[in-house]
């Protein structure tokens, strides 16, 4: 089972799910902006992933303002009050965790690669 911590209006979010979909297998989708991050749940994801919250965190949204010098507690109850401030997507797959920026990153995480011809959304094939 694949799932994705996904946000939809994220190019590199669809992108990421229209690979994994193109390699067979259809994941489970959490829409972590509407459904929120718990603390234990972000630092299961987190220590999975081999991530810090500094090195997950989404610091070019307002959201972010103020935060440049917040220890990992701060990161972690800024990104439980704002789930917009982790980065995306997050996948979880029996390979392993991973953020998944760029969208290949995702390829390692995938029991079958998609088609050779495959084509991101901008009509960009996927980078070796």
């Amino acid at each position: 089972m694949i799932v994705v911590h996904h946000n939809p209006n994220c190019g590199t979010s669809r992108n990421v799910l229209a690979i994994i979909r193109a390699s067979g297998t259809e994941p489970v989708i959490i829409d972590y902006l509407r459904e929120g991050w718990t603390r234990p749940q972000l630092l299961g994801l987190f220590a999975a992933a081999g991530l810090t919250p500094r090195a997950a965190l989404r610091a070019n949204v307002p959201e972010a303002e103020g935060l440049d010098n917040a220890d990992d507690e701060g990161l972690l109850a800024a990104m439980v009050a704002h789930p917009i401030l982790v980065n995306r997507p997050i996948v979880c797959s029996p390979r392993g965790v991973r953020l998944c920026r760029p969208s290949e990153a995702v390829l390692p995480l995938l029991a079958c690669p998609p088609p050779a011809d495959f084509r991101k959304e901008d009509g960009s094939p996927l980078a070796a």
